[in-house]
């Protein structure tokens, strides 16, 4: 088998040690592993298959003279815009987990249950794109959906843990709990998010845009078309919520006029999509929650349900690993097809 040598940029963070953690869990044939991060971060140490390895520091000349077949980048879009290039003209390709490439029309933006054909365009710029986390796992449902009826329409509400804020989120929320019940949460100024998020739900993720929605509710639109090559209405609620893994989404998608859902088909078609899990029995209490989806690859998928006034109409609720499925795992994946195809 051969091996490929792998650099990690941002390897300190919460999605660069999921990175290393997923290329171990799938086996990724590696040859040599790079950990880079910034300055202040550089000279740690991070373990891959048993061995320490130390960080070494970000800079324009690190990728020289190293042969790294494949770069991962997740560090922050500035840090993509000015680094990227040097890893691509050393002669990697860059798989980059951040916001900056993503709608560049020539920067192949990459689901690979999705739009594998897409990897192959890779060329034109030495980049592929993953998408907003909240972006991947939806369109893994969407996909045969728009295969098997054909989409109008997306409306979707996202319940967003905290991990989806980095580290830094998941401490803030367990701060706060912890503030609660010393009784001190009055004391504690927020960070992370613009509010509390200890028992409390925020509806205000990135940016306010002057359209209304904020910047990662138009990520989800935009993407969502990019990824499918589609032109279908989307609209998004996007919503942090107090839990400290897996993204949560409410989905509502409305087919072309004519079209009678089909329920129990529906279901068989997710029971064979590739990636996901179909858990839909209420009855027995069995849908998919963050708990069920943490630390896992798969994107959950239950409640389904034809909507009661409309023929055409067919509401689901999917759930995933933001820092795997809507991040780490995802890039692994683009990976493992780019070396399907070069070879």
């Amino acid at each position: 088998m051969n091996r490929y040598n792998v650099a990690i940029v941002g390897a300190t963070g919460a999605v660069g040690e999921e990175l290393a953690r997923v290329l171990e869990d799938l086996d990724f044939p590696v040859g040599e592993l790079l950990p880079l991060a910034s300055s202040r971060s550089a000279g740690g140490q991070i373990e891959f298959k048993g061995k320490m390895i130390r960080v070494e520091e970000l800079t324009e000349s690190v990728f020289e003279g190293r042969d790294i077949d494949i770069a991962f980048f997740s560090a922050g879009g500035s840090i993509s815009e000015k680094y990227a290039k040097y890893a691509v003209e050393a002669g990697a390709v860059v798989i980059d987990n951040t916001s900056h490439f993503r709608m560049d029309p020539n920067v192949p933006l990459v689901v690979p249950e999705v739009n594998p054909e897409d990897i192959s365009l890779w060329r034109e710029t030495g980049i592929i794109a993953n998408p907003n986390c909240s972006t991947i796992q939806m369109v893994q449902l969407l996909k045969p959906l728009h295969d098997l009826y054909g989409i109008k329409r997306v409306d979707v509400s996202t319940y967003q843990a905290a991990s989806g804020a980095g580290k830094e989120g998941m401490e803030e929320l367990v701060k706060e709990m912890q503030a609660f019940f010393a009784f001190k949460l009055d004391e504690y100024k927020p960070e992370a998010f613009a509010h509390q998020i200890a028992l409390n739900v925020i509806p205000h993720i990135d940016v306010p845009q002057p359209n209304g929605y904020t910047k990662e509710e138009m990520k989800m639109i935009l993407e969502t078309n990019k990824i499918m090559h589609s032109d279908f209405a989307i609209s998004a609620t996007c919503v942090r919520v107090p839990v400290l893994r897996s993204h949560s989404e409410s989905i509502t998608i409305t087919f072309k006029e004519g079209v009678d859902v089909d329920v129990a088909k529906v279901r068989e078609l997710f029971a064979n999509a590739e990636n996901v899990v179909l858990v839909d029995d209420i009855e027995n209490k069995e849908y998919p929650m963050p708990i069920t989806a943490s630390d896992t690859d798969f994107t959950y998928v239950g409640r389904i349900r034809k909507d009661l006034f409309s023929d055409n109409i067919l509401h689901i609720w999917g759930v995933a690993d933001q820092i795997r499925v809507g991040a780490a795992t995802n890039s692994i994946r683009i990976a493992q097809k780019w070396i399907a195809q070069e070879i």
